[in-house]
């Protein structure tokens, strides 16, 4: 499993990138929106994780450049301390396949990108 995961926060990112390796997942870590688009064309992503407020480009332009150049066929999660009715619903209508609230339990993340995977292969 290719797992592509744009984060700023350093704590964030050790937990979320040493879970996915315990999980036999390969990382490309980006630390802002506009790193994870220079890795989407190098990049072959099974399952993209970002967060919305980062420098440069944000979580939610990110999230509608992915759904684009790869033809929504990459599950997007978003991981975000945001929880907002309003900027969770922004998320899903620009493609986001999951939302998953900061603190979070890996065992929670695990679940749900076993789940994208899944239908992710049904449909493919």
């Amino acid at each position: 499993m290719n797992v592509l995961v744009a984060e700023d926060d350093k704590d964030i990112q050790e937990i979320v990138v040493n879970h996915l390796h315990s999980l036999g997942a390969t990382v490309q870590l980006c630390s802002n929106g506009r790193e994870a688009i220079q890795q989407l064309d190098s990049f072959k992503a099974d399952i993209i994780i970002t967060d919305i407020v980062m420098p440069y480009t944000s979580g939610l332009e990110l999230l509608g450049i992915i759904k684009q150049k790869t033809n929504n066929k990459v599950p997007v999660i978003v991981l975000s301390a945001i929880d907002e009715e309003d900027t969770v619903m922004i998320a899903f209508k620009l493609g986001a396949d999951d939302f998953i609230t900061k603190p979070f339990e890996p065992q929670e993340l695990t679940l749900r990108l076993k789940r994208l995977l899944q239908l992710n292969a049904k449909v493919a």
